[in-house]
């Protein structure tokens, strides 16, 4: 059965290498004999990735182009794109040719196999040994404390059924974590081990800071974890005390031991007070993330469209 695909791409600061990306898509298209729309969502990108955007729209009569009025985040404009989705199957992939479009049909198949979800599982990263430790981390830290299953090394690269996608879009988060999403929904899914290859070209625009913020999105977005860490560390803080009270008032006791505490006194305020805020912090996490859902403002702007 001839079905209709929809690929989404998120692109930032893309100007450079966007024909190559392309290029290797309509070769794809072509072998694939694909019936294609293809989504590119410009994310407030500082170069001119928008124009070639246009420009190559003219040649490629399949792009839907959209343009954000700024800078909201990979994940905003991969939702953002998901929602322009027409296509009976619908890709992720990322601008930069790390996820090959010619891994397409494999994963395709597993849908025409009867699974609703095929998504990326990363064999290699070709990013520096600091960032697979973090990613290796990260990944493991938020299996072990979410009560969704999601799955291990799994990134956005997936391809998914319109039904999937209608049911992920049901989600109004402001700062939704996809992957997690896509794992919450359920239905049928599939892990498909690839080789993630090199960036292109240029360097990616996952910032620090913007790799915590998914991280931060993904671990208080699906767990409950952090709050009831708070509950245990008030609980042990309360044995110390008691242990701690009771010894000092058994020495005084039984062998006159008079405790001349400052340095002592100093230590367990230093220690619980850095407790205290760290705990604050986390509450504050979940206060601002309600906050931001109660305020219901967009999740997006979008400034202008091409074929949409």
């Amino acid at each position: 059965m001839n079905r209709k695909i929809s690929i989404v791409v998120p692109i930032y600061n893309s100007s450079g290498f966007m024909s190559n990306l392309l290029e290797a898509i309509d070769l794809q298209k072509n072998e694939s004999r694909w019936e294609l729309e293809l989504i590119l969502v410009d994310d407030g990108s500082l170069d001119n990735s928008y124009e070639k955007i246009e420009e190559l729209s003219h040649t490629y009569h399949y792009i839907k182009g959209i343009k954000l009025s700024k800078n909201f985040g990979h994940q905003i404009a991969v939702k953002t794109g998901l929602s322009h989705a027409t296509g009976d199957y619908i890709a992720i992939i990322d601008d930069d040719l790390q996820d090959p479009p010619s891994h397409l049909p494999l994963f395709f198949g597993y849908l025409d196999k009867g699974y609703d979800v095929a998504y990326g599982v990363r064999k290699k990263r070709k990013e520096s040994f600091l960032k697979r430790i973090g990613y290796n981390g990260f990944y493991r830290l938020l299996k072990s404390m979410s009560d969704t299953d999601i799955p291990l090394d799994s990134g956005d690269f997936c391809v998914m059924k319109k039904h999937v996608v209608s049911n992920m879009l049901k989600f109004k988060e402001k700062d939704p974590f996809l992957r997690g999403i896509r794992a919450w929904v359920g239905f049928k899914q599939i892990g498909v081990e690839y080789e993630r290859a090199a960036r292109f070209e240029g360097e990616s625009g996952y910032t620090i800071k913007k790799l915590l913020k998914i991280a931060m999105d993904g671990i208080f977005s699906f767990s409950s974890v952090p709050i009831r860490v708070i509950t245990v560390l008030g609980i042990i803080g309360l044995v110390f005390a008691v242990v701690y009270s009771v010894s000092v008032i058994f020495g005084y006791l039984a062998h006159g031991i008079v405790v001349k505490g400052f340095p002592t006194l100093a230590i367990i305020i230093s220690f619980f007070s850095s407790l205290i805020l760290i705990c604050l912090g986390l509450i504050g996490e979940y206060i601002v993330r309600i906050y931001n859902e109660v305020r219901d403002r967009p999740y997006v702007i979008i400034e202008k469209t091409i074929n949409v």
